[in-house]
């Protein structure tokens, strides 16, 4: 079993539920939890969003990386940074609405659209929106409608799964939502199969060693379910009443501890698991235990998002 030797150093992104106009709704942040230090690169108070619902168009989300750039998605705009988070350029399309979870293969990023329950690809060379999978289910069965995010007659805005996670590697494209209730993948023929069921609300699902690894958030755990072995449930950190702020609006329409977001493995045994207030926690799965954890605030409305390594190479 490979063992991290020294503990990393993570970038997060965060939301602030709840949070008004004028406000930080979210945010940046490198961890480094060898040396224990957090250091904010980006205070996001955009005002030019739309503030209605808890998290709707707040804060910041998911995270990737190429070779000289650092790509974040905020609800409708995917931006390029500079590793020392100087912005670079923007990038919009009518399709991309309440993004959560991007992810990289070679020069293709991927991108969740919430709000049109559908996955989009963004070419890193054309610098474009260019496909688009819009998620339906007839019966039983899943159905993956191809799109061109360039044309109109795409899908409607619609919410029906609320797909939050999409992951790319050599083994194809995996996905789930809120709603889905499954993990599901794509085929090359673009037909949508499922690979397992999930609990209702859960968050970054994603294949994980023989089985799938996620963020159970409405048990307050992170949970890996194997084929071949017991399964694993590790509760996410919870703090006394007394030491968090903005307590009251501590309410499931608005923001609650322990909402667990945000899903980074870091090696075959270890992953990085984000919650509420701003918490990010190392998990030893084989021994199912938590190793350490880092908060960022006490403020009960912010919740990691988005959370990655940072690249070894980079500062």
């Amino acid at each position: 079993m490979t063992r991290a030797t020294t503990l990393p150093k993570l970038v997060a992104t965060s939301v602030v539920r709840g949070s008004q106009k004028g406000q930080s709704h979210g945010g940046v942040y490198l961890v480094d939890f060898e040396n224990r230090v957090v250091d904010q690169k980006i205070d996001w108070n955009s005002g030019d969003i739309d503030f209605s619902g808890r998290g709707w168009d707040r804060g910041l989300r998911g995270i990737e990386f190429t070779e000289d750039c650092v790509w974040i998605a905020a609800s409708d705009e995917l931006f390029c940074y500079s590793p020392d988070f100087r912005a670079i350029d923007s990038f919009t399309n009518p399709y991309l609405k309440h993004c959560h979870e991007i992810s990289r293969r070679d020069h293709l990023l991927f991108l969740t659209s919430t709000g049109f329950d559908s996955i989009l690809a963004f070419d890193l060379i054309a610098k474009e929106f260019i496909w688009g999978l819009y998620i339906s289910k007839n019966g039983a069965e899943w159905v993956g409608q191809p799109f061109d995010p360039r044309a109109k007659g795409g899908p409607a805005f619609v919410n029906s799964y609320h797909i939050n996670m999409v992951r790319v590697d050599k083994d194809g494209i995996s996905f789930s939502g809120l709603n889905t209730q499954a993990l599901l993948a794509m085929s090359s023929d673009m037909s949508v199969k499922e690979i397992c069921s999930l609990p209702r609300g859960c968050h970054n699902a994603m294949p994980f060693a023989d089985g799938v690894i996620f963020n159970d958030t409405a048990s307050d755990t992170v949970r890996f379910v194997s084929r071949s072995a017991a399964e694993v449930q590790i509760s996410v950190p919870l703090f006394p009443s007394n030491e968090l702020d903005f307590m009251g609006v501590d309410d499931s329409k608005v923001a609650r501890q322990g909402f667990g977001r945000g899903l980074c493995v870091l090696d075959d045994g270890l992953v990085a698991a984000g919650s509420s207030p701003s918490t990010i926690s190392i998990i030893d799965i084989v021994k199912g235990e938590r190793l350490t954890a880092v908060n960022l605030t006490m403020d009960i409305r912010n919740a990691i998002h988005g959370l990655e390594r940072w690249p070894a190479e980079w500062p």
